[in-house]
């Protein structure tokens, strides 16, 4: 761990986990989405490194283990909390939101922790974002100019939202006055909608655009044609947009997860058969061979001592996290047993979600705790309020889970120490229950309860399809539908969270999404016109620093607003 997880590493990296806590809280209750923040973090933390002296990439890649940890903190606790609101189910202390991000946070680092060996080293699954850090870090060449565009590109998102929100002197939306049934139309302007546009990727982003235009198509044009009624309409647009990231996450569970956890339980049993066999033949003998074979006996003995010894300490250490969590959720007014039943499926979840991200990089986090919310819900007479706990908890386990997993395919392309990991896995992932719990909470204070739900101030997509499953879905038929059609989209290898997203959130924004994902094809068509002339090795060359140009303005652009939008809610809250 030496030189690796050092005093300004771990500096560095709470101040950057604080912010992009922050700013991720804001980002999944106004856009819908959380894009991965690992590779930002990796950049930002290569820059300030390098303005201290440091071109360790190991020391690099612990700093952006620290930093990102709280993001998917955030996601869990925003993807799920402010359903309590959306539904009126009740209230949510601070004091219970942060139990709730806590006892997630520990969950999520013991269990990933406890699987790191069999998802890194003997599946040795993909984990495209943790690779994409990786490659980002060995880059190295990303200089000081990278400081130069992130906080410029960061400083204008922030001064655009100050007078947009603050001084009112930039319209929130302009052509919105187009006449559409049941469909806001307009354009957004919000810097940061464009950079999840950019970011999210051509064929998602198209995909969700495509689920943009269905909702306009059914919605606005079955109303007009007489068909349906504009409440009708949208409650089973709603519902099949619910169910179709709802059939989405099954089908990650169904084709990806079950399959290869059986196939890990089945190289498990033939590992330990395995290491019996070659214990069973180091027996002493009266030649050389039957002595050399004694050694090699004792030399597997002692090998798997040390690593019985290992898995007792992560034993304990798992039984001491989940005491823990178990204890948070009893104080959240969990019931023991279902507390104990949220506990042991944590660790299923977690899995399921290492899984998930190591083979698609998505992480369906609140599709997790919307099951084991199912499974809470059918087991035992739990309040509502109580099962939107249930679901936090799964999520931020799950959420972290997936940046730890993340996390440590880079730590294993670079040679990074996992303890070192861990330890700033641990360090990151509790500043950032805390950040997540106070912006959340400063959220709800400067903007009220009201705030929360598709077509208002923060659309918060996921927690409402949370809180629509436990009140109640609108239309049955238009989710079951949903749920078969996000299911087979999945299995055709289609992009159907996405489409699931466009058919559910409101029109203006999916549109401005669409907007960014049209800048960037702009972009890569003047880049590939300008170094049409060139020969092949420098056409790569000026492409991949184009892209990654565009990576961190966009990332700018994004944080800027993010963190202005939390800190006006901050300063709300104190004016009130």
């Amino acid at each position: 761990m030496k030189g690796q997880l050092t005093l300004r590493s771990v500096i560095i990296g709470c101040v950057g986990c604080i912010i992009i806590t922050a700013a991720s809280v804001y980002t999944a209750l106004k856009m819908g989405a959380l894009p991965w923040p690992i590779v930002f973090a990796a950049l930002v933390s290569l820059f300030f490194l390098r303005a201290c002296g440091s071109r360790s990439l190991n020391e690099a890649n612990v700093t952006h283990t620290i930093m990102s940890a709280g993001a998917m903190v955030a996601g869990g606790l925003a993807f799920t909390i402010p359903g309590i609101w959306i539904l009126g189910a009740g209230e949510a202390s601070f004091s219970q939101m942060l139990v709730i991000a806590l006892a997630g946070t520990l969950l999520g680092l013991v269990a990933s922790a406890y699987l790191r060996r069999l998802f890194i080293e003997r599946q040795a699954l993909e984990f495209p974002i943790g690779r994409a850090a990786a490659e980002t870090l060995k880059a190295g060449n990303a200089g000081d100019r990278v400081g130069a565009k992130l906080f410029a590109s960061m400083g204008l998102a922030a001064l655009w939202t100050v007078l947009r929100d603050l001084v009112k002197a930039i319209p929130a939306m302009v052509l919105n006055k187009v006449p559409l049934a049941g469909v806001t139309f307009g354009i957004y302007l919000s810097p940061m909608m464009l950079s999840v546009g950019f970011l999210v990727g051509v064929v998602p982003m198209v995909s969700w655009f495509a689920g943009a235009l269905w909702q306009l198509v059914f919605v606005s044009g079955g109303s007009a044609a007489g068909l349906l009624n504009v409440a009708s309409a949208q409650a089973i647009n709603s519902s099949l947009g619910m169910g179709v990231m709802m059939g989405c996450g099954l089908a990650v569970i169904c084709k990806d997860v079950l399959p290869r956890g059986a196939q890990a339980l089945a190289q498990s049993k033939g590992s330990r058969a395995d290491a019996n066999s070659a214990s069973a033949f180091g027996v002493p003998g009266e030649d050389g061979k039957a002595g050399a074979a004694g050694k090699a006996g004792a030399a597997n003995e002692a090998e798997a001592g040390a690593l019985q010894s290992a898995r007792m300490r992560r034993g304990l250490l798992a039984l001491g996290a989940a005491a823990l969590a178990y204890v948070g959720c009893v104080f959240v007014g969990v019931g023991p047993i279902t507390s104990v039943v949220v506990v042991l499926f944590a660790f299923v979840t977690v899995s399921m979600s290492a899984q998930s991200v190591g083979q698609t990089g998505i992480d369906p986090m609140e599709i997790f705790g919307l099951i084991v919310l199912l499974v809470v819900a059918f087991i035992g007479d739990t309040p509502q309020l109580q099962l939107f706990f249930v679901a936090a908890i799964i999520a931020v386990a799950c959420g972290l889970g997936g940046d730890v997993m993340n996390d440590f395919k880079a730590g294993a392309l670079l040679g990074t120490n996992p303890r070192a990991q861990v330890a700033g896995q641990a360090i990151g992932g509790i500043i950032g229950a805390v950040v997540a719990a106070i912006a959340l909470y400063a959220l709800v204070g400067a903007y009220g309860p009201e705030a929360f739900g598709v077509g208002r101030e923060f659309v918060a997509a996921q927690a409402s399809v949370v809180a629509t499953l436990v009140g109640g879905v609108p239309s049955l038929p238009g989710f079951i539908v949903g749920l078969v059609i996000g299911f087979v989209l999945y299995l055709l290898r289609l992009p159907s969270m996405m489409v699931g997203l466009g058919i559910y959130l409101p029109f203006y924004m999916s549109l401005t999404g669409f907007l960014g994902c049209v800048i960037k094809l702009i972009v890569d068509a003047v880049v590939k016109r300008r170094t049409c002339r060139l020969d092949s090795d420098e056409r790569v060359r000026r492409a991949e620093a184009a892209q990654q140009t565009g990576v961190i303005v966009a990332s700018g652009i994004l944080g800027g607003e993010s963190i202005v939008g939390v800190v006006l809610a901050i300063l709300a809250v104190f004016a009130a």
